[in-house]
């Protein structure tokens, strides 16, 4: 049975036991501006035991978190500023990406958003990734509220109305009176905890994938991105389909082709293959076309990722070169191979001729050096492990599971250290930086309105976000 379907079991069960619980609970829930809080203790005891047991060594890490928080603070704002600058200025990556710049965190959102390196985003992945991203930070600045003696009010969940109640999040609940009484190194040191926590999470769970990925994954194959093709001018087509053509142009050649198979396409210097398809995606192109080689490889069908050649396995690009290599055109071989959709098939091909070097033998491939666009993509490439071009098979049927789950759980952990100390109100970096200019000013109207000002300006910029993603699209 496909996890899909154990997943969504698990939802519908989820569902039912936490509005069951809700029910039974329902006079600790009380409403909250824009949540729906759920209030309880859960947890308060053992904050308060850290928070007094090592109160000298949460002395030297707050000055740690308030220098995480500045970091953190400067580089989301740098990143804010640097994807508006995208935004505005290069509108083929934003439709080349196509997912919105604000996306909310919900299951299936790979299924959701079109982008190609997210790895499958389930429901249980969902709910691990919450309980231990919010539950940390949360803890965290517990954990400082009690080391510095600010009064704890309640703990529990939060709930967005219009995502309940499918999107909680952990909250912590100080009392204000006892916050404002502290210190204001002593405020900070609390709100850049949580912050920092998911900073630490990020680089332990970085550390626990990397160790996973070499224990449970082998390289077992080539997989390659495209096939070899070369730019084609259009005036220089002179067949098409074995019709001559003469003084070609885009429309005549269009008219030849057919949609259910390979266009044979000839020209005085080489003999190229396409699909109506992928010609009228050029049209665009001012006489010039991007073909295929008419080469074994588009023409036998293979999948993208090859595992053998001759019953041979193919654990790397330099393997396989090597042995289409030490083969002559007119070779015949046999290649197991992997299609996009995870069917093992074997194939006989007979190697042609590299065009571009006389006398060897070809396969047709080709391998785009290209990497993820977008801050996410980033991220993504810097957590990958995978030797690009590689096929990495799992050692155990639940490898690629541990794998995904490890992987969001460190991508989300950063992101929502990022965003937090975003200077903005309702987060941890609002009241920060607020603290942050009232201290160097000494000013309190100051540093209401700069607090005012970078709330605003924040809120403009992603109205600016949105604005430039739409209009990408026309």
């Amino acid at each position: 049975m496909n996890f899909i379907v154990y997943d969504l079991i698990f939802l519908a069960t989820f569902l039912v036991f936490l509005f069951s619980f809700l029910y039974v609970k329902r006079e600790n829930i009380k409403r909250d501006g824009l949540l729906i809080l759920y209030r309880a203790s859960w947890g308060i005891k053992f904050m308060n035991f850290v928070g007094k047991r090592f109160s000298k060594s949460l002395y030297f890490f707050s000055y740690i978190s308030i220098f995480t928080g500045y970091v953190l603070m400067l580089a989301v704002i740098y990143l804010v500023g640097r994807i508006v600058y995208i935004y505005a200025s290069s509108p083929e990556i934003v439709r080349a990406i196509k997912a919105p710049p604000i996306i909310p965190l919900v299951p299936y959102i790979d299924k959701i958003i079109d982008v190609p390196f997210f790895p499958p985003f389930y429901f249980t992945f969902w709910v691990i990734i919450i309980a231990v991203v919010a539950i940390s930070h949360e803890f965290s600045h517990g954990i400082f509220m009690r080391r510095y003696n600010i009064k704890i009010k309640s703990t529990g969940f939060a709930f967005f109305p219009w995502f309940f109640p499918i999107f909680p999040a952990a909250f912590v609940e100080q009392d204000e009176k006892s916050m404002n009484r502290t210190k204001k190194f002593e405020q900070m040191a609390v709100l850049s905890a949580g912050t920092f926590a998911n900073l630490i999470t990020a680089v332990l769970f970085f550390g626990v994938l990397w160790i996973f990925f070499a224990l449970s994954f082998a390289p077992s194959g080539v997989s390659f991105d495209t096939y070899a093709y070369s730019l084609v001018g259009v005036s220089a087509i002179n067949q098409v389909n074995e019709k001559t053509v003469e003084n070609s142009t885009y429309e005549r050649i269009l008219e030849l082709t057919n949609e259910e198979e390979l266009n044979k396409i000839k020209t005085d210097n080489g003999n190229y293959v396409s699909s109506r398809e992928f010609l009228e995606n050029q049209e665009n192109n001012k006489g010039i076309l991007i073909l295929y080689y008419d080469a074994p490889a588009i023409n036998s069908g293979i999948g993208n990722v090859i595992l053998e050649i001759d019953g041979e396995k193919t654990r790397s690009l330099k393997e396989l070169q090597n042995d289409i290599s030490s083969r002559s055109p007119g070779d015949k071989i046999l290649i197991r191979s992997l299609t996009s959709g995870g069917k093992e098939i074997e194939t006989e091909i007979t190697l042609g001729e590299n065009p571009s070097n006389k006398g060897t033998a070809w396969l047709g491939i080709g391998f785009v050096d290209s990497e993820p666009q977008g801050n996410i993509g980033k991220i993504y490439s810097k957590l990958n492990f995978k030797e690009k071009n590689i096929y990495y098979e799992p050692n155990f049927d639940a490898a690629l599971f541990i794998y995904n789950l490890l992987w969001w759980l460190i991508l989300i952990s950063l992101s929502v250290a990022l965003v937090n100390m975003l200077p903005v109100g309702i987060f941890d970096g609002g009241r920060f930086f607020y603290l942050t200019v009232a201290g160097l000013t000494k000013n309190e109207n100051i540093a209401r309105k700069s607090f005012a000002f970078f709330t605003y300006l924040i809120l403009f910029l992603i109205f600016v976000l949105m604005f430039f993603w739409v209009k990408s699209f026309f």
